[in-house]
């Protein structure tokens, strides 16, 4: 794994290495019992890690097991949440496509949205992408977000309107 780039005291990295050399593989195994995905596990652990490293400040050292394991299950059900909602939007625009059929390559543009989708929100500064996923996946209100965030219910508000007006701005659709 490969940390960003920075200027990082040699206490700090010692302290990563050997807390990923001794959590790695068991938290790996988590993310794959949970996922039944290796590749997805992977991907689990390396944001899991990342987190923690951007949380290295505030870590208790007793605790570090259990804040990587809840990390790991908070990255998992946000996954999870992220297919329920990709699958309820497909499900909806099928609904409309077997009441309203178009064409054979429905499928294809399908695959060609969820695309350019991820691209969206990826692109989206981290703010308001983790506003935006907080409130649409997992159903938080402004207050249990800025609460969460430490941001007041007007920043929240901002950072939505603006995630709302990328997203609107790529699709033409009210999300």
């Amino acid at each position: 794994m490969t940390l960003p780039s920075g200027n990082y005291t040699k206490e700090e990295l010692n302290w990563f290495r050997s807390i990923f050399d001794q959590y790695y593989e068991s938290i790996r195994h988590f993310a794959y019992y949970k996922t039944g995905d290796v590749d997805l596990s992977d991907d689990i652990v390396q944001e899991t890690f990342l987190k923690l490293w951007d949380m290295r400040g505030k870590v208790n050292n007793n605790t570090v097991k259990s804040l990587l394991y809840t990390i790991a299950g908070n990255i998992i059900k946000n996954h999870f949440k992220h297919l329920k909602v990709v699958y309820n939007f497909q499900v909806a625009v099928k609904g409309e496509m077997t009441s309203n059929p178009s064409s054979a390559d429905e499928s294809i543009r399908m695959d060609q949205f969820n695309k350019q989708l991820q691209v969206v929100l990826a692109s989206l500064p981290d703010g308001q992408r983790e506003v935006f996923l907080m409130n649409r996946i997992d159903g938080l209100t402004y207050e249990e977000i800025g609460a969460r965030l430490g941001l007041s219910v007007k920043a929240i508000e901002k950072r939505m309107s603006e995630a709302l007006a990328v997203i609107r701005q790529k699709f033409g659709y009210k999300i």
